[in-house]
């Protein structure tokens, strides 16, 4: 007969349940991330006249992003299934900060490419790290765990244009400066949720498939234990 950690025991209540100030913080992240991100594409119409760029340059800056922000991602996520790293939130984070800096200050097309990259990488850092955390803190509600996640970003991208059209447009390029302090925003919450709660929740390398797993020893079998799932 094997004994097993049940669903009714506190250990596997604990393991199993839903995080939702972690997901809440990453859905924040998230918004702030996606918002910083949109504000590449809403201002292009700015940049097209500041630096009398024509449609095929304002295309390169939009290959230049979606290469960093796009083709960058499974490399990025392949590298933290392996070593997790939740801080890398933060690192991500600061290339989008150091992007939207870039992007404020850019006197030229060359500068504005550098921005682009810069922002884009921050995506491609942010994405994949914050989307296994996001599973790690569902408690085994998947669905609704990257719904939350999912919600954050998709209001941050309806909003970034909405910010640039208020923002950017009427006072120029040099007012994206504004935006940084959404990214040292976001660089303190997720900074805050790697050092104090990281722990609480297995963060565990793709070997060890799912996070939530408890060893359970078989009756009359001293010394031996086995792997169960629960």
């Amino acid at each position: 007969m094997e004994k097993s950690l049940t669903a009714d025991s506190p250990a596997a209540a604990h393991a199993t349940r839903t995080r939702f100030n972690v997901l809440g913080a990453i859905s924040f992240s998230h918004f702030l991330n996606d918002m910083m991100q949109s504000l590449v594409v809403a201002i292009y119409p700015l940049l097209k006249g500041e630096f009398h760029l024509s449609f095929v340059q304002i295309g390169v800056i939009t290959l230049t992003y979606q290469i960093c922000a796009s083709v960058l991602q499974p490399i990025i996520g392949t590298y933290t299934d392996k070593h997790p790293k939740p801080y890398s939130l933060s690192v991500g984070m600061g290339f989008t900060l150091i992007g939207i800096v870039t992007l404020a200050l850019a006197p030229n097309y060359v500068s504005v490419l550098a921005a682009a990259a810069l922002i884009g990488a921050g995506s491609a850092i942010f994405h994949p790290e914050s989307s296994r955390i996001a599973r790690l803190a569902s408690g085994g509600r998947h669905g609704l765990a990257q719904s939350i996640f999912q919600v954050g970003g998709n209001a941050g991208a309806a909003m970034g244009p909405l910010l640039a059209a208020s923002i950017i447009i009427p006072h120029g390029q040099a007012s994206l400066v504004w935006f940084a302090f959404a990214a040292m925003l976001a660089i303190a919450v997720l900074a805050g949720w790697a050092d104090g709660t990281s722990a609480s929740i297995s963060i565990a390398p793709a070997s060890n498939a799912w996070p939530f797993r408890a060893r359970c020893r078989r009756a009359g079998s001293p010394g031996r234990s086995s792997s169960c799932w629960c």
